[in-house]
This record gives structure tokens, C-alpha cells and sequence, in this order.
């Protein structure tokens, strides 16, 4: 089985739509989106139903769960906060029952899917760091042979024993026996480790390898749609050009 893993969407249909044409290419068996499909872009209505049409599998994310009610987000920050408003008022009631009903993660065979880490996965914390993933040793046993989340919207793997954790560096891995694995699979539509290109991974579990991938998309376009929506902050649009 060959997975296509995408996650942190966030509105950008220009992006998805790039990726999604990437994955019919790679010829994946099944999709999987780890969360927060909408949120700081101009096309949530249109990133939902086009995920809702192709995973398999759709986890929550705190975007998801602010925009469905699900979630206190009064404490975002002022631009965020406005972009979830103005997304809970536009998506239609689909869409909006859809969210709603999204779990916090699934389980299948040899893989663990979350939005943020496995621990307390309804608090959406986050691991790009060897001390962040760290907090996943007390948990070890119950772990997952591979654990993908997103959150960060950093390409972010580590491979984990019983008492230590370890940052894999290749781009390209094969799951090896002793350790599990938690991998943060960046971020379709708002990449944050300086490469502005949409972010997905693939999966194969017959060979058990795991390979992040990148593709460039009509950022110019995503991004003028931000600029022209006057309850988006111009800064959602800019930092598109820079992968930040």
C-alpha cells in the first residue's frame, strides 16, 4: 500500500490542487490529510470539499477544530483569530458538519495518524525538535511502528528506542526494526522551513520507506486571492514567497 500523507492545507487551493496532481502521478494507493484544511487562506469552502473527495482518512486539526466550534481560540493572535472568523462564517453546512465530526486520530495497521503529537493528542502540541519528541519516550510501547503528524509545518522525522530519540536527516528513509518513528510531514499550502513549494510524503508499507516530496505551485496566484480579501491579513499572502 502506498500512501500519500498531506497536511496544513490552510485554505491554499492553488497549492492542494498541485499536490493532489502530484500524487495521481506517484500513482498512491490511498490520501490521507492530517489536519487543519482551513484557516489564513482564501479557499476553505474549496480545500474541503476537494479532501473530503479524496482522503481516506481526515484528521482534526486546531484550525478545524476552532473553525467547527470545537475549540476555544480566543487567545490566537489578532490576524489568526479574524481568518478562523471569517472561515466559521463562510464554509457551508457540509463542510462545517464535516469538521465537526473529524477525529483526533486513527489508527490503522502499523501507522499512528495526529495532527500534533501522540501524547494528549487533543492538545495539539508540537514536535520538530529531539526535545519535543522526546516527551514521547514515557509512551514508547504504545507507539506506532510510524507516527505522522503536522502541526509545525516543518519536514521534521525522528526515529525513537526506549531511552533515546534520534533526528533522521535523509529526505528518503527506510523504517528500520528497534525504533518507532514520529514524522512531521510539512505543510501543503504554508511550508515554515524557508522552501515555499507544497509539502506531501509517501508511504509504501511493503517497503516500509518513507520519502518527503516538494512541488512548486502559482504562489503568485494563492497569494494575490489573500491580498484581495480585506479580512486577510496581507502578511498570510506574503510569506508564501518565502516559505515562512
Amino acid at each position: 500500500m502506498r500512501y500519500g500523507i498531506v497536511s496544513d492545507t490552510h485554505g491554499n487551493r492553488e497549492a492542494l490542487d498541485a499536490v493532489f496532481a502530484e500524487l495521481d502521478r506517484e500513482s498512491v494507493d490511498e490520501i490521507v490529510c492530517l489536519g487543519d484544511t482551513v484557516g489564513y487562506g482564501a479557499d476553505p469552502n474549496a480545500c474541503c470539499d476537494l479532501i473530503r473527495a479524496r482522503a481516506r482518512h481526515t484528521i482534526l486539526g486546531n484550525h478545524d477544530a476552532a473553525v467547527a466550534g470545537r475549540m476555544d481560540y480566543s487567545y490566537y493572535y489578532d490576524a489568526a483569530r479574524e481568518a478562523l472568523d471569517l472561515h466559521a462564517s463562510i464554509l457551508s453546512e457540509e463542510n462545517r458538519a464535516w469538521l465537526q465530526e473529524l477525529p483526533y486520530d486513527v489508527r490503522e495497521d502499523e501507522l499512528h495518524f495526529c495532527h500534533g503529537s501522540p501524547v494528549n493528542i487533543d492538545q495539539f502540541d508540537y514536535i520538530f525538535s529531539v526535545e519535543q519528541a522526546e516527551t514521547c519516550l514515557p509512551i514508547w510501547a504504545g507507539l506506532s511502528r510510524l507516527t505522522l503528524i503536522g502541526h509545525s509545518h516543518l519536514c521534521k522525522a525522528f526515529a525513537i528506542t526506549p531511552t533515546r530519540v534520534y533526528e533522521v536527516v535523509s529526505k528518503s528513509f527506510e523504517l528500520r526494526d528497534g525504533f518507532r518513528y514520529v514524522v512531521s510531514v510539512g505543510s501543503v499550502g504554508q511550508p515554515r522551513d524557508q522552501d515555499p513549494r507544497a509539502s506531501y510524503t509517501i508511504y509504501d508499507t511493503d517497503t516500509r520507506r518513507f520519502d518527503f516530496h516538494r512541488v512548486e505551485y502559482d504562489i503568485s496566484a494563492a497569494a494575490r486571492r489573500i491580498f484581495e480579501c480585506e479580512a486577510l491579513s496581507d502578511n498570510f499572502g506574503a510569506r508564501l514567497f518565502v516559505g515562512m
